[in-house]
């Protein structure tokens, strides 16, 4: 079984980790740990910009790397078969193009539980990735319990 397991890299994704480290235990899978690294809205293309723009988006891309290879790297210590993407771009549209790409047989996201206000407003990747999905999607509750 192969298991896509999209991340943003938030407190809460240690929880869609844990949920697909236990399926893959249980079924031998293989995991693609998938994170979408939005493009800044003023980055367009690779023309010459003020440094000070470049250096802080190369550091967050850095930053983004090495948080994603340390949890493929605590998910080997488990004898999990894992590799880990940084990618880039709209970000529901990415983890539909490398589901498809890689053929899983599951995608594993969060929800964050946010309000219909800010769903309407700025929408939701869960969403727009169960709607579109052509493989079963597990959709991992992340809100805060109060």
């Amino acid at each position: 079984m192969k298991i896509l397991v999209a991340v943003d890299l938030s407190e809460s994704s240690q929880k869609i980790v844990t949920k697909a480290e236990e399926i893959a235990q249980a079924l031998s899978a293989t995991i693609w740990l998938l994170h979408v690294a939005e493009p800044e809205p003023d980055f367009v293309g690779y023309e010459v910009g003020p440094q000070s723009v470049r250096d802080s988006l190369s550091q967050k891309f850095h930053d983004e790397h090495r948080q994603i290879q340390e949890m493929a790297d605590s998910m080997r210590e488990k004898k999990l078969d894992v590799t880990a993407l940084l990618m880039q771009g709209s970000t529901a549209e990415t983890i539909l193009q490398e589901a498809s790409r890689l053929g899983v047989d599951m995608i594993v996201i969060g929800s964050h539980g946010r309000g219909a206000m800010y769903q309407l407003l700025m929408g939701s990747v869960t969403e727009g990735v169960l709607h579109a999905a052509t493989c079963p999607v597990l959709i991992v509750p992340t809100r805060k319990q109060v």
